[in-house]
């Protein structure tokens, strides 16, 4: 059976009946007493789902009670959300103004008394299902619980690509490929083919393949050896012609020869002395694509296990206060089998847990005694997943929708989180976008996410291992489907539906239970064309919380998706065939994100925009040449605002003030003209691709502070994160830069061919720690007195700048002494034509 979060869904129902406005809107409606007994029988069974939760394993009956409360605490929170929904559509009524529309409005005395029966109905339906089913829980004998805060105890976070020093018992290993590596080509591959050699790494899941690959493949020896690296294989023929390669190929599973000599004919012409190399968990692979003998990855000492599990469950040196845990730690290390992907999240997730019984828990836990399979879960994996918060493992099974090695990013994650309202905050002032991101740190600091890639606060990527996976496929079972083209029965109690192939999609596949509240296609260019289908889906599935409709192909969005009352995100993105939205779309009160990026086609929003007054995001694709800014002024909780390939859009709200907006995005929108910040005022990201005819040296201030003085511009600006890309003709970067001196985090600046200058105030940007400069080729120098930002600096990295790359060369270039000590650097080393 599925894991059971009824702890997570009490937790958030209880939060939303113990608002002030729920209160309120409770009393104006005469259900208050109503939901007063609905929340005090929530309130006693909430006390005892964190034991049940423990127990489930070892009492029969406990999984089936738990899914019985989850159930009942899903339709109360439709309940809930149903009526919140009628409230925002009675304020948006009352904000029109229209006669009419207030006339024939749902609120009118007689509706208002039909609601007020019907919610009440609804209420007592729920509470009398919740009483007795708490009723029948009483035979478990279960304890309450105290909900401690989860975020105490947090590893502190790093982030990097492989850093060596993490990397225990590996030496002799990387020692071995990087000798093979150097050797000379010692025979063909069979095929006749005498300039390519590949080297196989073979191994079982979570040995660690992929770090030993990319330990070799960033050590400096391979810089002097190979002419090129590359770790993904893209447009190759051309990259690899007559060049000396290395070439990473990396967890391969693919069976097929065919497909195998298909790719080498793509990269056959690269020079004599090139190189593969190959991870693969299959020994049949590595015969196949193998050149020599595979290298045969086995599992660490128990000396470097152990070694490893100190590192991740203590602190430096902690370990020796604690030497009755250090004893327990040995034998739970012994049971790891020289894995070091279970040893390093069991480590996690004992880091900071100083309770015995935690220790003794993990290393008697029954878990131990499952059968262990290659392919399978490791039992580190389960009991490691156990240990976290309820919260964040109801977060984590939200990665078993997505294929294995799927590109994660932090906009994905929030949009996905949001919409199931799985993100709190302990005392609701946290922004959604910072919840999210501490969701994920803890995720990397417990190793449940891997290749974490930071470019900013909510810029980020991330992968999870493929054994992660399978934890995550195990452990949501049958509420969770996959759906490919072998998929022939999804159960009725499926609540989240993640499309990977549409070959077999038909009407009858999907179930006509209620309860799906996910819908997604998550591969690039896979999606609905079958409106049939997209009618079932918007007729049967009226408490959507999540429908992701991107890549899909049809021409008409039909007017029922007003139906959707629950629903909080909505991607249309990347349809090529879509002309027009319905104007019902804007009924949609509860909506905090709709994503029309990619609609190439799309000729205008529709009409009534303003009415979404929960909207948080907003992506947009349109051939509009002008906004309708009244309707942006009304979306006064809009927080970030993308325009995507807007071809005809000249200038962005003509004044408007969007008092809310954080974050703009504005890429590849050929005829924009102008963007005043001053409309902004609250605006801490911005990013503009590829605008040719966008003036950058726009003003900041309003027609009225111009003739004012410039202290006022600064004063603005707070902006924390800019990036600037492609604008052939600056020679300089905008002079209202300076505005956001005492604020910018992060500055990234690509594709100035004419660039010649950065600005002087960069230098006293004490809170820059990202600075990143790509492909100005005529940027010969840094400011003066650049050592006072790299003072603060955390991360420089600059291409295709060949003098500043040269002035910038480890040891040799004349600004390294002041740049050497920056936590992450990455200079590129200039080519040989252009030093000489």
């Amino acid at each position: 059976m599925a894991e059971s979060f009824a702890f997570d869904v009490a937790h958030s129902l209880l939060g939303k009946l113990t608002s002030y406005a729920y209160e309120e809107a409770s009393r104006a409606y005469g259900v208050y007493d109503d939901l007063q007994r609905f929340k005090n029988t929530l309130s006693i069974v909430k006390g005892v789902l964190l034991d049940a939760g423990e127990k489930k394993d070892q009492k029969h009956g406990l999984r089936e009670w738990l899914r019985q409360i989850q159930n009942i605490c899903y339709d109360a929170e439709d309940v809930l959300d149903g009526f919140e929904f009628q409230n925002k559509r009675n304020q948006v009524a009352k904000a029109s103004g229209s006669t009419r529309m207030k006339v024939g409005h749902f609120f009118s005395s007689h509706n208002s008394l039909v609601f007020r029966t019907m919610m009440a109905h609804q209420i007592k339906d729920v509470t009398d299902r919740l009483d007795k089913v708490v009723a029948d829980g009483n035979r478990f004998g279960l304890e309450r619980r105290i909900d401690v805060d989860p975020r105490l105890g947090q590893r502190d976070m790093t982030f990097s690509h492989v850093d060596a020093s993490n990397v225990i018992g590996r030496e002799n290993d990387r020692e071995e490929i990087v000798q093979l590596l150097m050797q000379p080509h010692p025979h063909g591959d069979g095929d006749g083919d005498k300039s390519l050699c590949v080297i196989p790494i073979v191994g079982i899941g979570g040995l660690g393949k992929t770090t030993l690959a990319k330990l070799v493949f960033n050590d400096k020896r391979m810089d002097q050896l190979f002419q090129l690296k590359i770790w993904l294989v893209s447009h190759l023929r051309y990259k690899l012609s007559r060049q000396k390669f290395l070439l990473v190929l990396d967890d391969i599973w693919n069976h097929d020869r065919a497909k195998w000599i298909g790719l080498k004919d793509l990269i056959k012409d690269g020079a004599i002395g090139s190189k593969i190399l190959v991870t693969t968990r299959n020994k049949s692979i590595a015969s196949m694509m193998g050149t020599v003998d595979p290298y045969v990855l086995i599992g660490l000492s128990p000396e470097n296990c152990f070694s490893l599990f100190v590192k991740w469950a203590f602190k430096d040196g902690e370990d020796k206060n604690y030497p009755n845990l250090v004893e327990i730690g040995k034998e739970i290390v012994k049971k790891c089998h020289g894995v070091p992907l279970a040893v390093r999240t069991l480590g996690s997730s004992l880091f900071s847990k100083f309770d015995l019984e935690k220790w003794e828990f993990t290393r008697d836990s029954e878990l131990w005694n499952l059968e262990q399979k290659e392919d399978g879960i490791l039992t580190a994996l389960k009991l490691s997943y156990d240990q976290m918060p309820s919260h964040l493992r109801h977060c984590f099974t939200y990665f078993s929708l997505f294929p294995k090695d799927y590109d994660f990013d932090g906009k994905l994650m929030t949009k996905l989180w949001l919409g199931h309202g799985l993100l709190q905050s302990p005392d609701g002032s946290q922004k959604k976008n910072d919840i999210v991101r501490e969701y994920i740190d803890e995720l990397y600091s417990r190793s449940f996410i891997q290749d974490f890639e930071v470019f900013g606060h909510t810029n980020y990527f991330f992968k999870v291992h493929y054994l992660v996976h399978d934890l995550a496929m195990y452990v949501v079972k049958e509420e969770f489907v996959v759906v490919n083209s072998h998929t022939q029965n999804i159960l009725e109690q499926v609540r989240h539906l993640s499309i990977l192939e549409t070959d077999s999609l038909g009407h009858a596949l999907f179930p006509n239970s209620r309860s799906v509240r996910t819908i997604l296609f998550p591969i690039d260019g896979v999606g609905l064309d079958n409106e049939t289908i997209l009618d079932s889906w918007l007729s049967r599935y009226k408490y959507l919380r999540y429908l992701d409709l991107s890549d899909s192909s049809f021409e008409t969005l039909p007017n029922s998706i007003a139906e959707l009352e629950h629903l909080p995100s909505l991607s249309l993105a990347l349809n090529h065939k879509i002309k027009r939205l319905p104007h019902s779309i804007c009924k949609l009160h509860n909506l905090q994100i709709l994503s029309l990026e990619g609609c190439i086609e799309l000729e205008t929003l529709p009409k009534g925009l303003g009415k979404l007054i929960s909207l948080r995001e907003l992506y947009i694709t349109t051939k509009q040449s002008v906004l309708p800014h009244n309707e942006f002024a009304s979306l006064t909780h809009l927080q970030v605002l993308g325009f995507y390939r807007c071809d005809n859009l000249k200038i962005l709200f003509n004044g408007a003030q969007l008092d809310s907006l954080e974050d703009l995005y504005v890429d590849s929108c050929r005829s924009l003209e102008s963007l005043p910040l001053y409309i902004l005022p609250q605006l801490q990201t911005l990013l503009v691709i590829n605008c040719k005819r966008l003036n950058l040296s726009w003003k900041a201030e309003s027609p009225i502070q111009q003739s004012m003085n410039h202290e006022i511009t600064i004063q603005r600006l707070r902006l924390e994160i800019l990036q600037l890309v492609d604008f052939p003709e600056l020679q300089m970067l905008p002079q209202w830069i300076e505005g956001a001196t005492g604020t910018l985090q992060s500055l990234i600046i690509y594709n100035f061919p004419n660039l010649k200058m950065l600005p002087e105030c960069l230098t006293t940007m004490t809170h820059l720690k990202i600075l990143r400069i790509g492909n100005c080729p005529q940027l010969l120098s840094l400011p003066s007195n650049m050592h006072h930002l790299t003072a603060h600096l955390e991360e420089l990295l600059i291409f295709g700048c060949p003098e500043l790359c040269r002035k910038c060369q480890p040891q040799s270039g004349e600004y390294w002494p002041i740049i050497a000590h920056i936590k992450k650097i990455d200079i590129e080393e200039p080519r040989e034509q252009e030093e000489k």
